[in-house]
């Protein structure tokens, strides 16, 4: 592990026990022995074509992994193992993360206080609104009433409130126009020159 990790993986699997047919259980390993190091003041992208384990290796870091999941090898922030205990205290703090899904934005809260969360203020909020051109009445709005831009740049928003030091971005582009997606890409290469690991 080197010294400056905020994030180390190291031979990580990921796999899935499902049923074929009524009684026969299988074991579909679908992340292989996978192992990188994201150093403080630095951006580590992972590309791979579509299904190859990307989200997965991102949600297995968030410890988002449905029930039927196993995972073996380590991860540990700052160079303590990540546990759910863990991961709880980092988790809007010093740990955020950027889901590809807008899914992830809950139906029935406006967004506006979505992203000012437990630990934002409303003039972060407006701030961000501003930095990723969301109209003020936004944060008035429900998720189902925004374009797909707009709730990415939502999700984007949420993830950057407060000064993270491990930020984790599940594909934070699509859907955002070339200038927006610059910017953002920008944004976070202002993140990691603070201090931060990006990935």
């Amino acid at each position: 592990m080197k010294e400056k990790s905020i994030l180390t993986v190291d031979d990580l699997v990921v796999s899935f026990h499902m049923y074929k047919g009524l009684f026969r259980k299988e074991r579909l390993e679908v992340v292989h022995s996978l192992s990188l190091d994201v150093n403080r003041g630095e951006i580590v992208a992972v590309v791979g074509s579509s299904g190859s384990g990307k989200s997965l290796l991102a949600h297995a870091i968030m410890g988002l992994l449905p029930d039927n999941a196993a995972v073996s090898g380590r991860i540990c922030y700052d160079g303590k193992e990540l546990t759910q205990k863990t991961r709880k205290a980092l988790l809007g703090k010093k740990m955020t993360f950027i889901p590809q899904s807008v899914d992830y934005l809950d139906p029935v809260m406006k967004v506006g206080k979505q992203v000012i969360g437990v630990y934002s203020t409303k003039e972060r909020q407006e701030e961000l609104f501003e930095k990723y051109k969301l109209p003020k009445e936004t944060e008035e709005m429900y998720p189902f009433q925004l374009s797909g831009g707009m709730a990415r740049r939502v999700l984007v928003s949420s993830a950057v409130t407060e000064m993270p030091q491990l930020l984790i971005a599940d594909e934070p582009t699509p859907g955002l126009g070339i200038e927006m997606a610059m910017d953002t890409l920008k944004h976070f290469r202002e993140i990691a020159d603070q201090g931060a690991g990006c990935f």
